[in-house]
C-alpha cells in the first residue's frame, strides 16, 4: 500500500477567494467543444491542450463548466478533458438507466472511444467524485491518480444522508427562486440575489466574477438527468470496497461545505489506504471554483 501522502503545498492567504483575472473568459470554448457517441449515450466535452490525459468529472446538476478555473491551467501541460454526463449539461439522457456504477463503466467507454489507455488523474466533484471511485473499483489500471473533491457517496450511505439530500433540494430550490425573481443580470448584480441562488453552494458567492456564477446556474434546473441521479445516490453504498483502490489518491474538501459535510473527507481519507486529506478553510462545495489558485497548485504537487 502507497504511504500517507502529507502535502506541503504553497500557502495562500484567505484573500485568494475567487478569481478577479480569469482565464476563462478569454477563451473561445466553441473550438474545444467535441462530441462523441458511445454505448447508449451520447457524450459532449471540452478538451484543451495535449500530452498526458486528466479526465475532469462535475457532480450533481452540473456539466463541464465547473471546471472553467482549472482547465485552462491544466491544458498548458496535460491533455485536460471535462465531460457532461449523460443527462447533463449537453448530454441527452442515456439508453440505460442512471446508476452510478453506469455512469462509471461509462467513463471507461468514454476512454477507450478516445484511445485513452492511462489517465495521468481522474478528478471528481461531488457526485463526479462518487462515479470516479466506481470506475476506478472497477478498472484501477486505467489509472494512475484520483482526486476526490467534496465527494458524494460516503454522506448519503451513512448517517448524514438526509442532511446531503436536504443540502441539494435546497441548491435546486434557490435556482428556480433566482429564475423566478426577474431578469437574471438584475440578481446576479446584487448581493441578495448572489447568496439565495448560490449560498447553499458557495462558501461567499458575491465575491466570485457574475460571469462565473451565469456559467453554473442553467445546468442545474436544465438537466434532466437530476432527479434519477438522485435516486441513484441515495442509499447505494460503497464504503466496504474503497479499502481497494490502492492509487494515490488525494481528498479535497471545503471546511464549510453544506452540501456534503466535511466528515465525509475524513470517511474517505480513513477508508482508502495512503490517500492525502487537503481541506480548504472558508470554502464550500466548489474548490476548484472558489479557490482556483490554491486547488490548481495542488493538482500540479499532487501531479509531479
Amino acid at each position: 500500500m502507497p504511504e500517507t501522502l502529507i502535502g506541503e503545498p504553497p500557502i495562500f492567504p484567505a484573500s485568494d477567494y475567487g478569481n478577479p483575472d480569469p482565464e476563462w473568459l478569454r477563451v473561445d470554448w466553441r473550438q474545444h467543444l467535441r462530441r462523441v457517441e458511445l454505448p447508449g449515450a451520447e457524450v459532449n466535452y471540452a478538451e484543451v491542450g495535449e500530452g498526458d490525459p486528466i479526465l475532469l468529472v462535475h457532480g450533481l446538476g452540473g456539466c463541464w463548466r465547473n471546471w472553467l478555473e482549472n482547465l485552462p491551467h491544466l491544458g498548458r501541460t496535460h491533455r485536460a478533458i471535462a465531460l457532461d454526463l449523460p443527462g447533463f449539461g449537453h448530454s441527452p439522457m442515456p439508453s440505460w438507466p442512471i446508476e452510478m456504477p453506469a455512469y462509471g463503466r461509462l467513463i471507461h467507454d468514454f476512454c477507450e472511444k478516445l484511445g485513452i489507455d492511462r489517465v495521468a488523474a481522474l478528478v471528481g466533484n461531488s457526485m463526479g467524485g462518487f462515479v470516479s471511485t466506481e470506475a476506478t473499483i472497477e478498472q484501477p489500471e486505467r489509472f494512475e491518480r484520483l482526486v476526490l473533491v467534496s465527494a458524494a457517496g460516503i454522506s448519503f450511505a451513512g448517517t448524514q444522508g438526509r442532511r446531503a439530500e436536504a443540502g441539494l433540494r435546497t441548491f435546486e430550490t434557490a435556482m428556480a427562486m433566482s429564475f423566478l425573481a426577474g431578469p437574471r443580470r438584475v440578481w446576479l448584480s446584487r448581493p441578495r440575489g448572489r447568496q439565495l441562488a448560490f449560498g447553499s453552494i458557495f462558501r461567499n458567492p458575491n465575491r466570485l466574477r457574475p460571469e462565473l456564477l451565469q456559467e453554473q446556474m442553467a445546468p442545474g434546473l436544465n438537466s434532466p438527468g437530476f432527479s434519477d441521479a438522485i435516486r441513484a445516490l441515495r442509499g447505494y453504498d460503497t464504503r466496504h470496497r474503497l479499502p481497494e483502490i490502492e492509487i494515490p489518491t488525494m481528498v479535497v474538501w471545503g471546511l464549510n461545505d453544506r452540501l456534503v459535510p466535511v466528515e465525509a473527507a475524513l470517511g474517505y481519507h480513513r477508508l482508502i489506504p495512503g490517500s492525502r486529506l487537503e481541506v480548504f478553510e472558508r470554502t464550500g462545495h466548489l474548490p476548484q471554483l472558489e479557490r482556483p489558485a490554491r486547488f490548481n497548485a495542488l493538482l500540479d504537487d499532487f501531479l509531479a
